[in-house]
């Protein structure tokens, strides 16, 4: 559905984005992830034909942008990160008009109107003027534009910015009820919000892509090895020793240690489980297990380490 090959923008000195690639495939929801100034927006804004790329090319539903804008840009929704809202009109207004610009009329353009306005949570704003409404209704009603006129892509560039908690997840359920219906790009720099609405990202640093993946392959790939966390009322020392003999564990390391008890963490072999010879090493010496459970990274360690490989990666080639 939508392809991006080789696409490299500059702005005079700056390259903001570096040979970029991926793809995403008609009804999947890709979370675009990266720190601010990382080139989100930009990537964002040649897809949907705002900008024009320096090199390489973008398909939308086998349109090239730069050869048929027009066509592209009538398959998709966008609600870009500065809220494209006209302040001074009404809810019902705003919408209505976007609407007629977008080639409705009639039914079809009241059919859609009474949809976004259901679906997005507008019913008790609609005749309200936009300068009125909270921060989170803003976004609403830019999320309505962006699908009134039913595209099948949708890019929303940090949708939930600013937005309160409540509205966040407001905005995070109604990106998931629509995934069986449209393909849909999000971005965002809020780690946290990636994983509830999609487990497929790619991730943006410095106008790169670093990673591209399922959220559980990219921890993976982070993290090296399987880490488990193991307490243990035991001496360290002894305690170190038992588990580092265990098979199939890599490495033992002590997390924490107090009172006659001792934490570890535990490496080993991703598909390899550990989990009941480490527990039967510690109660065949009779002591009291504390704890045991794996532990995969978060999302923000997985970023950090993934951003570290890629710089080092880098380091090397340039020497």
């Amino acid at each position: 559905m939508i392809e991006v090959r080789g696409v490299t923008k500059r702005f005079g000195p700056t390259t903001a984005l570096d040979d970029v690639s991926f793809r995403l495939e008609q009804g999947e929801i890709l979370g675009f992830l990266g720190p601010n100034g990382a080139g989100k927006s930009t990537a964002m804004k040649i897809i949907t034909t705002f900008l024009a790329p320096d090199a390489g090319s973008v398909t939308v539903d086998g349109i090239d942008v730069a050869e048929r804008p027009l066509d592209v840009r009538g398959r998709i929704g966008y609600l870009p990160e500065n809220n494209p809202l006209y302040v001074d009109m009404l809810v019902r207004e705003y919408l209505d008009f976007v609407g007629r610009a977008r080639g409705l009329g009639g039914a079809r353009l009241k059919q859609r109107l009474d949809w976004v306005v259901d679906a997005c949570g507008l019913g008790s704003v609609y005749g309200k003027a936009i300068h009125e409404l909270s921060k989170g209704y803003k976004q609403r009603t830019g999320l309505a534009q962006a699908l009134i006129h039913d595209p099948d892509v949708l890019i929303l560039d940090e949708p939930t910015s600013g937005l309160d908690p409540l509205q966040i997840i407001g905005i995070r359920d109604l990106i998931q009820g629509l995934a069986d219906e449209k393909t849909i790009i999000f971005s965002t720099h809020i780690l946290q919000e990636v994983a509830p609405v999609t487990d497929r990202v790619v991730i943006i640093n410095g106008g790169r892509i670093i990673a591209d993946g399922r959220i559980g392959e990219l921890e993976r790939r982070a993290m090296g090895s399987n880490r488990l966390y193991v307490g243990v009322r035991a001496a360290a020392d002894e305690a170190e020793a038992a588990l580092s003999a265990v098979d199939g564990v890599e490495s033992v390391s002590l997390a924490d240690g107090t009172d006659g008890a001792a934490r570890f963490e535990v490496r080993a072999p991703f598909g390899t489980d550990v989990r009941s010879a480490l527990s039967g090493a510690v109660r065949a010496r009779g002591w009291e297990l504390l704890e045991l459970h794996e532990s995969p990274y978060s999302l923000e360690a997985t970023f950090i380490a993934l951003t570290r490989q890629a710089r080092d990666a880098r380091e090397v080639v340039h020497g």
